[in-house]
């Protein structure tokens, strides 16, 4: 007998109905599982909070989760007991990718600005403002999506620094991947950070005062890993007295809370949470669920396990 595997989306099931080897079900975690034999479940994309999760505790014969984001920590405290948990590495490079240098190009040429002026019916001047060419960016985080980011900033004339929790071998984008422990030392020579590290507890507040205080004035925050992994307060102290702008797409707390700091703070820009939720999203979705499905069907491991409950 085939495994259960249940999908968010009738669409998603009628889309992999070809799958070998699974038997595909709808549930969209809003209730109790429709039968009690699945075996794989893939909750709902930004709909899955914590009344949803906690119905997998009702699913007696659930050997494994697997995930359509990269960030998986909401999950974890609701994992059964033996249950391993895979996350959708890779299905959103393309769009948080994109994001990120979206939000950079849109910070130092100043388009918030002039976009505030239109809105006014006011004409403003942005001569002079800084390019990205001849920015020196570093990534922190070189996975998937990191380097994607590099990929695509690479056209843009810019010097790249990745930066990644262990120093190992450079690839054809970078020459050399150094480890977090050197960020010291590299955090005064760039004037662009991209952060796109996932959220854990090593993680957490690691773009803390020292690291902002550490780099040059002038220099641009990008953030479009987890809200958690900068000390906000800090950040607003640094956009507030000048010294530097910030691009968010997470925050810490998020949502933003009506007439928090950040919203009126000169120099930050703030988009609520989109990095991943555009058009590529559910082609990319279904490509991976196919490929991850099919190794389930085979009896294989999932591909990118990050944690057993």
């Amino acid at each position: 007998m085939d495994p259960v595997a249940s999908l968010p989306d009738q669409d998603w099931v009628d889309a992999l109905s070809d799958v070998p080897g699974v038997e595909l079900v709808t549930w969209d975690m809003e209730d109790a599982p429709p039968r009690d034999d699945i075996a794989l479940a893939v909750p709902p994309y930004m709909r899955a909070g914590r009344r949803q999760l906690g119905h997998l505790q009702q699913c007696p014969q659930l050997r494994a989760v697997q995930l359509v984001t990269a960030g998986y920590e909401h999950v974890q405290p609701h994992l059964p007991e033996g249950v391993q948990l895979a996350n959708g590495a890779g299905i959103h490079d393309t769009s948080t990718a994109e994001l990120a240098v979206a939000l950079a190009l849109a910070s130092l040429r100043g388009i918030p600005e002039a976009t505030r002026a239109g809105e006014q019916g006011r004409w403003t001047s942005l001569n002079g403002r800084r390019s990205l060419a001849d920015r020196h960016v570093l990534i922190l985080g070189y996975g998937s999506i990191g380097t994607a980011i590099a990929r695509r900033l690479q056209p843009f004339e810019v010097s790249l620094t990745a930066v990644a929790s262990r120093a190992r071998a450079g690839d054809e984008l970078v020459d050399t991947i150094h480890g977090t422990d050197e960020l010291p030392d590299l955090l005064p020579h760039h004037d662009v950070v991209i952060v796109v590290v996932p959220l854990s507890e090593a993680t957490r507040r690691m773009v803390d005062a020292d690291f902002l205080h550490a780099l040059p004035d002038g220099a641009l925050v990008v953030n479009v890993a987890r809200g958690g992994v900068v000390d906000t307060d800090a950040l607003v102290r640094e956009c507030a007295a000048g010294r530097l702008t910030a691009a968010l797409d997470v925050t810490d707390p998020e949502p933003l809370p009506d007439g928090h700091p950040v919203w009126t703070t000169p120099g930050m820009l703030v988009t609520p949470h989109v990095g991943g939720a555009t058009t590529a999203f559910v082609p990319r979705a279904l490509d991976f669920l196919r490929r991850e499905l099919t190794r389930f069907g085979k009896g294989e491991d999932l591909s990118h396990v990050v944690a057993t409950g």
